[in-house]
């Protein structure tokens, strides 16, 4: 992926909606829409291998609408300018970490130490569990 040219092109691309906000803002709320909603269709973004789109495809597809429009809303702040930015960076940070994938695990055996502490656990688990039962009767 190609950091810059990917960021160029999501800036280029995003399209904003406005709505009015059920957030904080008192009277204001009723006539100023101060909700932004951030929507940008994947497959116009640029610097994106195939492999970025085919992981960003399967796991945004829950977010993804029939016309491949990926949407982010923000309502956070009274301004239409904040929250103009805060979807911005919301739709960016959700692009980039549907992209990334983890290293996979690689198995390892548990060092000496640690298989030591593991079996003096389970022998002072037995002690004391054996303490709780009752002595043996004397016949």
């Amino acid at each position: 992926m190609d950091s810059e040219l990917f960021s160029a092109s999501l800036y280029r691309e995003v399209r904003f909606s406005f709505s009015r906000s059920a957030g904080a803002g008192g009277q204001n709320v009723n006539k100023v829409s101060t909700k932004v909603t951030a929507s940008v269709a994947i497959d116009k973004l640029e610097g994106l291998t195939a492999e970025d789109l085919a992981l960003i495809r399967t796991r945004l597809a829950g977010r993804i609408s029939g016309g491949g429009l990926l949407s982010v809303s923000a309502q956070d702040s009274r301004s239409q300018i904040r929250n103009r930015e805060l979807a911005l960076q919301r739709l960016e940070a959700l692009l980039r970490g549907a992209r990334h994938t983890h290293a996979k695990r690689r198995a390892t055996r548990p060092t000496s130490a640690s298989r030591r502490a593991r079996l003096e656990g389970k022998k002072r688990q037995a002690r004391k569990k054996a303490n709780r039962q009752n002595p043996p009767a004397d016949d």
